[in-house]
């Protein structure tokens, strides 16, 4: 767990892509003869966390740059947890997105890996106690539920915490 620092998800791209390494691949598949002779796939790992993102689906290496991106934002929501978005809680993005206790946040939307960093380090202070972290987060239990299903990991992921804490495991 980091202490008291913004989380990376946070992180403008600029910034975060200043703290990549980022390789240029050839990947094999489909995709016909461009793919196979462009080093069109990105991989990109985030030096202070060791934890990265890749795609290598699109022709272009600027799409799969960005979708990338954006999966290294997911498995930064997934794996980093910090104090400072936990106490923060409902943060006004979380807020902007909650409207009669649901969050309303597509998976493919920018925002989504912020909501969802925000949502598991609440359920991590709570250790994995459903009803505590949703009534601060001001949603109902299976809405929160609902909204972590959306990545099928964030929900693996709880249900971990919730078994080392004697919990049951949702479904």
């Amino acid at each position: 767990m980091t202490d008291s620092v913004l989380h990376p998800v946070q992180t403008p791209v600029e910034q975060l892509l200043r703290d990549c390494e980022v390789r240029h691949e050839r990947r094999r598949g489909p995709g016909g003869q461009h793919r196979n002779k462009t080093e069109s796939a990105v991989v990109l790992r985030h030096t202070p966390t060791g934890i990265g993102g890749q795609a290598s689906e699109r022709r272009s290496q600027f799409d799969n740059l960005r979708m990338a991106i954006k999966r290294l934002r997911i498995n930064l929501a997934l794996e980093v947890r910090t104090a400072s978005l936990a106490e923060a809680a409902p943060t006004a993005l979380w807020k902007s997105r909650r409207h009669d206790e649901r969050i309303a946040c597509s998976p493919d939307h920018e925002d989504f890996a912020l909501l969802l960093a925000e949502a598991l380090d609440v359920l991590h202070v709570h250790h994995g106690h459903l009803p505590g972290a949703a009534a601060l987060l001001g949603v109902t239990a299976s809405q929160l539920v609902k909204f972590l299903k959306r990545e099928p990991r964030a929900l693996i992921q709880l249900n971990e915490c919730r078994l080392q804490q004697g919990l049951n495991s949702l479904e």
